[in-house]
C-alpha cells in the first residue's frame, strides 16, 4: 500500500540523497578516479544495487518512487511495471507490488535460445508500461528497453529511476525525442549538497566533484 502523505519533491530529493550516502552507495575519489562504462574518468561512482540490502532505506525509496510517478504521470497511468535487466528487476518488483500491477522484465538482448525473448512475464498489446531502473546516465540503455517493450505492441512513455546523473543535457533530449519522460528521485547535485551538509567527505574532494559536475567532458584529475 502507498501512504497518502509524502514530502514535497525537493525534500524527497534531499532525503533520497541522504539515504544513498548512508547506504554507502555514493563514492567520491578525485585522487584515484573511477572509470565509467563509457571509458571516461570521473571522481564519482554510484552503486544503487547496494540498496536492496537495506530494508528500511529500500522501502522508503520505493515509496518515494511510486508517489513521484503518480504525481508526475497520474495515479492510473500504468497497466504494467517492467524492470530493466538486471539492476532494475528488484526495484520493478517492489514498485509493482506497491502499485498492485503486473510485473515483467526486459532483457538487454534476446536469450539466443528457446523463445529468444527479450520480455519475460506477460506483456500485452496496448498496455501502458512503466520502465523501472536503478539509475540513468545519458538515457541510451533506456531507449533500448523502451523499444523492446514497444515491439510487443505495448506503450512505454515513462521511465522511473532512483538516481539520475543530472549532468548530461542530452539525456532528456534523447528520451524526449522518443516520447519518453524520465522520473527520478535525485541527482548528483542533490547528493553533492547533502554530502556537504553532512560533512560526509572532505572539502577538497567535494570541490573536485563539483568541478566535474560543471564540466564532465573536460574534467581531468588534479
Amino acid at each position: 500500500m502507498i501512504p497518502t502523505s509524502f514530502p514535497a519533491k525537493d525534500e524527497i530529493a534531499r532525503l533520497s540523497a541522504s539515504m544513498l550516502i548512508e547506504a554507502k552507495a555514493v563514492h567520491f575519489n578525485a585522487r584515484e578516479p573511477f572509470t565509467h562504462a563509457s571509458g571516461r574518468k570521473a571522481p564519482t561512482y554510484i552503486d544503487c544495487r547496494r540498496l536492496i540490502s537495506f530494508p528500511r532505506i529500500r522501502s522508503a525509496l520505493m515509496d518515494f518512487l511510486c508517489v513521484t510517478v503518480m504525481r508526475e504521470a497520474g495515479l492510473e497511468a500504468f497497466d504494467n511495471i517492467a524492470g530493466g535487466e538486471t539492476a532494475g528487476i528488484p526495484f520493478a518488483a517492489l514498485v509493482a507490488d506497491r502499485m498492485a500491477l503486473p510485473m515483467t522484465y526486459v532483457r538487454k538482448k534476446p536469450k539466443g535460445y528457446g523463445r529468444n525473448a527479450r520480455i519475460e512475464g506477460v506483456m500485452t498489446e496496448g498496455q501502458r508500461v512503466l520502465l523501472v531502473e536503478d539509475l540513468a546516465t545519458d538515457g541510451g540503455s533506456k531507449l533500448s528497453f523502451v523499444q523492446a517493450i514497444r515491439d510487443t505492441g505495448a506503450r512505454c512513455n515513462h521511465t522511473a529511476v532512483i538516481f539520475a546523473y543530472g549532468i548530461f543535457p542530452e539525456m532528456h533530449e534523447r528520451l524526449g525525442a522518443e516520447g519518453v519522460a524520465l522520473h527520478a528521485l535525485c541527482t548528483w547535485w542533490d547528493v553533492l549538497a547533502e554530502a556537504r551538509r553532512r560533512g560526509a567527505f572532505d572539502e577538497e574532494t567535494l570541490a573536485a566533484v563539483e568541478a566535474y559536475l560543471h564540466d564532465p567532458a573536460g574534467w581531468l584529475p588534479s
